[in-house]
């Protein structure tokens, strides 16, 4: 899911540049929804692992 984000910030910034800026703004909208979907099932797993008595690293 990171490299998904990954991948639209690189479309949001080469789009930008380009001067498209519907299509950046559109990728850009999405990479941040999918970081922070990512940074949600982190923390989830962290702590799930932490209550099951893991080290989460």
């Amino acid at each position: 899911m990171l490299g998904w984000t990954l991948i639209f910030l690189i479309v949001a910034l080469i789009a930008g540049a380009l001067g498209f800026t519907t299509v950046a703004g559109a990728s850009f909208g999405i990479a941040k929804v999918l970081f922070f979907v990512f940074l949600v099932l982190m923390v989830i797993s962290v702590v799930m692992h932490i209550v099951k008595g893991k080290s989460p690293l």
